[in-house]
């Protein structure tokens, strides 16, 4: 569907308009026209295309979505591929995992979202806000949605990382040690997906203001270094909390094998202690006549007491290595 079909002049908002008009108002100097759809049908995204004159791959990667970070160039038109992470609403432990596609020109912005909860009527609401800074056109509309859409990772970032602060909190107390991995490994998870949108993403923005600059992009560079550096920061937290996480994981494999090897010596112990006393009953239990000590009056007590005898110090031994 489409949310919004505005033109902008001169950095000032000029009218809302409908889709058929929109090559009539993209001739105008001075002017862009922001489309901005939602998981629209291919002939949707076919018709801005015919509006725009948009590159035919171009229009095919925006309709599939399940596209990777990136930045491609059609002739004068940039193609951007973001990935926005949010948050489940019936399930905040789930990421759900959409797609922003920007396809800019010197006169037009075309936004395609796939997948996704919660809009971008807010950028929309800055930029206008902001005429000295619209003024540069369609080049500042694509930095505020990038802005946008890396902004939105920090409080991922943020609560993810507050959950292995739980995690670890825990790790020490007695519990189930498989539901502690149950959950270091669904942290796991999540971190890999937001490291899967943020690692290509820093790609593509590098080349937008360092070496071969766009021209749509010609001063602008710094509003893009900007969001290069936000998404550095955003690295260097996915990296310090996947340290984390693997070192936790190697704590609680280590309490499991430290368990396990507790009931073993446990199990070893209790079974030395059985043995004693099965070994000296199992040979006088045998069926031979002539055995030494064999008639004994007092051989019954004697048996007795030496089983008692070795036990306890066995038991007392097991005590003192802490195998029981």
């Amino acid at each position: 569907m489409i949310v919004n079909c505005v033109v902008y002049q001169q950095g000032r908002k000029i009218a809302e308009i409908r889709p058929e008009d929109i090559s009539d108002y993209i001739a105008k100097p001075d002017a862009f026209v922001w489309v901005a759809l939602r998981d629209p049908t291919r002939e949707e995204v076919a018709q801005m295309g015919e509006e725009f004159g948009l590159h035919p791959l171009a229009i095919e990667d925006a309709c599939k979505g399940h596209q990777r970070p990136k930045v491609e160039e059609y002739g004068d038109c940039l193609f951007v591929v973001l990935h926005t992470i949010e948050e489940m609403e019936q399930d905040p432990a789930d990421l759900l995992v959409g797609e922003l596609h920007v396809l800019t020109g010197r006169n037009y912005v075309l936004s395609v979202r796939h997948r996704t909860q919660k809009g971008f009527t807010d950028v929309r609401a800055r930029t206008e806000r902001e005429p000295e800074l619209l003024r540069f056109g369609s080049g500042y509309v694509l930095y505020a949605l990038m802005d946008a859409v890396v902004d939105r990772y920090f409080p991922v970032v943020d609560h993810l990382s507050s959950e292995l602060e739980s995690i670890e909190e825990s790790l020490f107390d007695r519990g189930s040690s498989r539901r502690k991995i149950q959950e270091l490994y669904a942290l796991k998870r999540r971190l890999m997906i937001l490291q899967h949108a943020v690692q290509p993403l820093m790609e593509a923005v590098g080349k937008l203001y360092g070496g071969r600059v766009p021209q749509l992009l010609v001063g602008m560079q710094d509003y893009y270094r900007d969001v290069y550096d936000h998404l550095a920061r955003i690295e260097s937290a996915i990296e310090s909390i996947r340290e984390m996480l693997q070192t936790a994981i190697s704590v609680n494999i280590a309490f499991i094998s430290l368990a396990e090897s507790e009931v073993t010596k446990r199990l070893a112990a209790w079974g030395a202690l059985i043995t004693v006393p099965t070994l000296i009953a199992g040979i006088y239990g045998m069926n031979f006549k002539h055995m030494p000590e064999l008639d004994w009056a007092g051989g019954y007590a004697y048996a007795i007491v030496l089983m008692a005898i070795i036990d306890g110090l066995l038991y007392w031994r097991f005590k003192v290595a802490k195998w029981l």
